[in-house]
């Protein structure tokens, strides 16, 4: 008896010991998420510029050449990202959805809450014994308790008795050139002006400060690595860089599905000993912004669930993708549905609302390059590519070559030479919609769009908001005079 007593304490021991080393074994996982910015760097072949920390970056693990997110605006990218699925599914498409004012006396935006089960990747992997923190946006469309996010302050700062996932911002687009104290990268007179912008000097200085925004974004990753270094954690932490969506001012990329808008970068830097993958690594497979969630929930050894629909990118039995889809819908007052499917070649785009413009009132309206633009149309100045994002309306259909046409301004659509491409890309995008009940496909609650009428006003123009703004009249008439509405209030 005695001897069975000690041998039960002794397998005891080797257990405990052996999960305390499985524990102690398990990587820190950190996402560095840059605001509104493209893969304009050295490594990614943009020679214009200096990014040393990037490149170093991929030189110490693998870089992403088709990294494409699950929309063009950061609350619906970020939404996809932490969940491992297009934001679609679960009804968390819409940018700025789930909102409520300052003050608890004002009009509260209907809230969205998750399917039972559907949790963010915080809370998993709290579950599974980590530390989570994120600094920065927590900037998603559903509701979602703080502490599930969040179960320490400070991520360089984390308990050393538990691996921690954090995730940070850096400005990226809307500002990391300020890290650079307004020194100047590159002169406007060296930018190669894409065909479907103005060569003008307000594009040129627009896309030098994007250079600068990237060179600052640069410096800044440069550092956090240096404080990883110094606190002794850089060589136990996978550190993921990556972007929410394209860079902020000009028309084509954030909030639209051509590739200046999905397709951004994303690095992984593996520790020294990690045994991963070799390092130096180039993919060129296309990959899911709901990828990262699944490929993080592996890296620390937490079972995938369910709900997720990314994919483990370093599984033993990965399947690259044949396809990838991303989702661009309301933003912020801004109605529309547009979706892309992009494949090894080509991208199909579907524009549910053909009937409204490219430059339909939107937050870049006071914008420099939107003034400018308008303008040289106006006076007939514009190339026939960048006039063609001018028009009061948009085809249903696009489809692009994008070996042959990666800036995306010939439609093939109508071209009976790739008649048989258009019809394959248009059912891979119906079989998703069907599989995933793409909630995109619904309107939205005259509840939600009553709470944007109060907070954008006039311009709310989109003719979804004429009944409710109506509705919303009629209410407040009877309400000052006493008299009973023709229409039911808004409740």
């Amino acid at each position: 008896h005695a001897r069975r007593t000690e041998m039960k304490t002794l397998l005891t021991l080797i257990v405990f010991v052996a999960l305390s080393v499985k524990a102690a074994d398990k990587p820190n996982v950190l996402w560095v998420i840059a605001e509104d910015m493209n893969d304009w760097m050295g490594c990614y072949g943009h020679a214009q510029i200096k990014t040393p920390h990037f490149d170093a970056m991929a030189a110490d693990g693998v870089r992403f050449t088709r990294f494409y997110v699950t929309a063009p605006v950061c609350s619906s990218s970020r939404s996809g990202l932490i969940l491992g699925a297009m934001q679609t599914t679960y009804g968390v498409h819409n940018h700025r959805s789930s909102r409520s004012r300052k003050k608890p006396s004002d009009d509260q935006q209907t809230p969205i809450h998750l399917p039972p089960g559907v949790k963010p990747v915080t809370r998993l992997l709290q579950d599974a014994g980590y530390n989570t923190c994120i600094q920065g946006k927590t900037d998603f469309n559903f509701v979602v308790d703080k502490k599930d996010l969040s179960n320490v302050k400070d991520w360089i700062q984390t308990p050393a008795d538990k691996p921690w996932f954090a995730q940070i911002q850096l400005k990226g687009g809307k500002g990391g050139n300020r890290v650079l104290k307004n020194k100047k990268v590159i002169s406007p007179d060296r930018i190669k002006v894409p065909p479907y912008y103005p060569d003008h000097p307000v594009f040129r200085s627009m896309l030098a400060g994007h250079y600068a925004c990237v060179a600052g974004t640069d410096q800044s990753v440069g550092e956090v690595l240096a404080d990883l270094r110094q606190r002794g954690q850089l060589e136990n932490t996978i550190v993921f860089f990556l972007s929410d969506h394209g860079m902020p001012g000009g028309l084509r990329h954030k909030q639209f599905c051509y590739e200046g808008g999905i397709r951004v970068p994303l690095i992984i830097r593996w520790p020294k000993n990690f045994p991963m993958t070799k390092k130096g690594l180039v993919r060129n497979d296309l990959v899911s912004g709901a990828d990262l969630a699944v490929t993080t929930l592996a890296l620390a050894g937490v079972e995938i669930p369910d709900f997720m629909e990314g994919r483990d990118l370093f599984a033993k039995d990965f399947e690259p993708r044949d396809h990838v889809i991303s989702a661009r819908d309301r933003c912020d007052f801004t109605i529309d549905r547009i979706r892309a499917v992009v494949t090894k070649r080509y991208k199909y785009v579907r524009n549910f609302m053909p009937d409204r413009p490219w430059l339909q009132p939107q937050y870049r309206d006071d914008h420099p390059t939107m003034k400018t633009w308008k303008q040289l149309h106006a006076d007939g100045k514009l190339s026939p590519a960048a006039a063609i994002f001018v028009g009061d309306h948009r085809p249903v259909e696009e489809f692009y070559d994008l070996e042959g046409d990666p800036h995306e301004i010939r439609n093939l659509a109508k071209d009976p030479a790739h008649a048989a491409e258009v019809k394959r890309h248009r059912k891979l995008l119906e079989d998703w919609i069907k599989r995933t009940d793409d909630k995109g496909q619904y309107p939205e609650s005259t509840e939600t769009l009553a709470y944007l009428i109060r907070g954008h006003g006039d311009k709310c123009v989109n003719p979804e908001y004429k009944p409710v703004r109506e509705a919303m009249h009629l209410s407040e008439q009877g309400n000052r005079d006493g008299s009973q509405p023709k229409q039911k209030p808004l409740k």
